[in-house]
Formats: C-alpha cells, sequence, structure tokens
C-alpha cells in the first residue's frame, strides 16, 4: 500500500548541529517511503556530517554552495523554492532561525526558504540555554508570525552533558507533523471524540472477561482526524498502542469507567466515533481475593453493561453532534447495519466483518459497510488508515449535509 509521501517533494535543510545525524534517518526513512528528497545543507553542517552521506540516503546531490554551475537547471533556490511540497529545516540552530526570522538571504538554505511557495516546518535543536534565550524565543515567535511551522523539541540529555530542552522529537512524532502538513485541513475547527480499544470486567485481581480488540482501528481514526485538522480526543481501553501525536489521550479499563468519560467529554463535541469494542458483559460478583482453583464454580453469572452508544443516541438531539458507531459482526452484516442504525439512532455505522483473516481484530487492514439514511457502501479491503479516511469523508459530507438543514 502507498505512502502519504510517495511522490512528494521535499527539501530538507541541515544546519550545524550535532543532530544533523539524527536527520540523516529522517531522510532515509522519508526516501524508503517514496519521497523525492533534496538536501540542502550549510557550510557548518558540512562539519558534523558529510554530504556524501546525504546524498547516499535521498539518492541525490546534496545542494550547498548557490553558486555552483548546474548544468541545465534554473538557479537552485528558486527552483528549489517554487518545486518542493514541504520544506523542513532540521536541525535548526538558533544561528539559522534568526537569520530565517529577519529575512536573511545570505546562503542556499535561507534563500531557498524565501522563495519558497510551500509550507515551512522548522525544527530548533541546540543547547537549552541557548534555547530558552529571550532573543532565541523572541526568533521563534516572529517565524510562527510568519507562517512558518515549529517541530517543538523535546527535553533530555544534550550533547554538551546537559540536561533540558532542545532535542529534536523522534521520528514518528515528526513524520505526523510533516503528514499533517501535507495533508488537506478539512477537519480544521472540529472536535472529535473517539473511543477504541476493548474493556477489560474483573472477576477477580487476576482475572477479567475481555475481547480480541487491539484498538488499531480506533487509533487510526484519531490519527487521520488529527493528521486533518481536528481536534481529537481519544478514549482508550487496554492498549498496547502508542497515542497519536497531538491526540488528547484518556485511559479507562472497564464499560462503566469508558461510559463515564465519554459522558464527561462529550459536550461540545461536534462528531463522536465509537470504534471501541466494549464488552456486553461483566461478572455479576467480583471477587476481591483471587479465586484458588480448588475453590472456583464452574458457572459464571453474568450482568449486561451499559449500552454507551444507545445513550448517546438518546442525547444525539440535546447535544448536537454526528454519532458513528460500529460493530463487529461475522454473518448478516446488511440487516445487521440497518437494524442498529435506527435502533441506536446513528448518522453513520461501519459494520465491520470480522470472520475474515485480514479483517476485523488484530491484523492491519480492514473492510467495512458503511450504512448511512442514504443507504450502504461497501469500502475495499485496504489498510485500517486508509479505512479511516474513507470514513471521515463520509463524516464530512454527513457534516454539511446537517449543517445546511
Amino acid at each position: 500500500m502507498q505512502s502519504s509521501f510517495a511522490g512528494k517533494k521535499i527539501v530538507v535543510g541541515v544546519t550545524g548541529s550535532i543532530a544533523a545525524f539524527k536527520v540523516a534517518g529522517w531522510v532515509s526513512a522519508l526516501t524508503q517511503e517514496g519521497a523525492e528528497i533534496s538536501v540542502v545543507m550549510t557550510e557548518s553542517a558540512c562539519r558534523f556530517v558529510t554530504p556524501l552521506t546525504f546524498a547516499a540516503l535521498s539518492g541525490r546531490s546534496v545542494l550547498t554552495d548557490m553558486f555552483a554551475a548546474e548544468e541545465g537547471r534554473s538557479i537552485s533556490h528558486i527552483q528549489l523554492g517554487q518545486e518542493a511540497d514541504l520544506v523542513l529545516v532540521a536541525p535548526a540552530t538558533a544561528n539559522t532561525i534568526a537569520r530565517m526570522a529577519y529575512g536573511l538571504a545570505d546562503d542556499l538554505l535561507t534563500t531557498t526558504v524565501l522563495a519558497a511557495d510551500a509550507p515551512v516546518l522548522v525544527a530548533p535543536a541546540m543547547n537549552s540555554r541557548m534555547l530558552m534565550n529571550p532573543a532565541t524565543q523572541r526568533n521563534i515567535g516572529m517565524l510562527k508570525e510568519l507562517g512558518h511551522g515549529i517541530i517543538e523539541p523535546t527535553s533530555g540529555m544534550m550533547a554538551c552533558k546537559t540536561e533540558g530542552p532542545g532535542r529534536l522529537p523522534e521520528w514518528e512524532d515528526v513524520r505526523e507533523q510533516l503528514l499533517a502538513t501535507l495533508s488537506i485541513q478539512d477537519l480544521q475547527g472540529e472536535k472529535i471524540l473517539i473511543t477504541a480499544g476493548p474493556t477489560r470486567e474483573a472477576l477477580d485481581p487476576a482475572r477479567f472477561l475481555s475481547n480480541r480488540s487491539s484498538g488499531k482501528m480506533g487509533y487510526a481514526l484519531a490519527r487521520m482526524a488529527r493528521r486533518r485538522g481536528a481536534e481529537v480526543v481519544l478514549i482508550s481501553g487496554p492498549s498496547s498502542l502508542s497515542p497519536p501525536h497531538g491526540v488528547e489521550l484518556i485511559n479507562v479499563q472497564t464499560a462503566y469507567e469508558m461510559c463515564q468519560a465519554v459522558m464527561g467529554a462529550c459536550r461540545g463535541t461536534s462528531v463522536i466515533i465509537k470504534a471501541a469494542a466494549v464488552s456486553d458483559f461483566r461478572p455479576e460478583a467480583k471477587f476481591p481475593q483471587k479465586v484458588k482453583k480448588d475453590d472456583a464454580e464452574f458457572v459464571l453469572k453474568l450482568e449486561q453493561t451499559i449500552d454507551i452508544l444507545k445513550e448517546l443516541g438518546e442525547r444525539k438531539e440535546e447535544h448536537g453532534y454526528l454519532l458513528v458507531g460500529f460493530a463487529a459482526e461475522s454473518c448478516n452484516l446488511h440487516a445487521a447495519g440497518e437494524e442498529k442504525l435506527k435502533k441506536k439512532n446513528l448518522d453513520l455505522i461501519a459494520i465491520n466483518d470480522i470472520s475474515g483473516e485480514h479483517t476485523g481484530f488484530e491484523v492491519d487492514t480492514n473492510k467495512v459497510i458503511l450504512f448511512d439514511r442514504h443507504g450502504f457502501s461497501d469500502l475495499p479491503l485496504t489498510s485500517k488508515e486508509e479505512t479511516a479516511d474513507l470514513i471521515l469523508d463520509r463524516v464530512i459530507k454527513l457534516l454539511i449535509e446537517k449543517r445546511m438543514h
């Protein structure tokens, strides 16, 4: 399945910081995902990592000199700026940030930034005291005013053996910020509440009832909604997945805890997507101590948990949100979709076929059927991220319809 970076033209501007070695890994990752990377290095950057390294990783010649003769092409900074989909300056030293803030253009990198029509992302990396110096903070503020995005540095041990803010973030977080910058922000201004993962209903301190949900579908929905500009709250049952960058995560364990969290967060929300696999039952009695094998009864009495989706459907008109449900089914998919759409007062429901080898729980692909008041549509078998994007496309259409009436 094709990466979202495939075919994207990205200029990576590398400046004189020891963190340049980390950006070499970013260039390698972007190239492997099909991006067309043009690396521009300052003179100082070449003292930390050789241009040959970046050339080998990007598969292209590295540009260092604004006045170097380049047969068969126009001036580098003009062409780079006009052809790029994105300009990433990383690592960005205090010196380069200051020059960019004041519009100086005394090398290939700064002239490329000035000539760029594309979005510019800047990733500061420097000693903590340099970063927190009022002059540097003022210059970063000026870059924001110019419309440049800032990839906020993280804290940790620095190369200079001091600890504090000033480190480049890890690639996965940076990757999400790059993809968000490249994505259409068609969910800007929307607040979306998403639930994900299983719940666990305790039997005793060692045992619980649960299901096979990994949370992958819900997390993919949260990631793609945030990437498209939404403010996202993710309420998740137990999961081994890392929370998507920029998403507010609320961890819960039981169906009751998930219900409490959802009802507490639904006010002011424009869309609620219930992708969690909430336990339908819980043990009627919870034992305070671990039940010994010899003392165990062979009949386990269960009681129903609260139907969170139905509760949300009953409150939908009062709060004005768009309500999207998920249902895991193994047979009679169309009948289940039509019934649950009406019974639970939903705007949209995704019926998840869990009978297939490549759909449902614990896999990276999915195939769902979407039902709304207009009818149904079968989505293709694809990655859960692409499935999430297709669901969000439908959500946007329903939001537009809702606001027109």
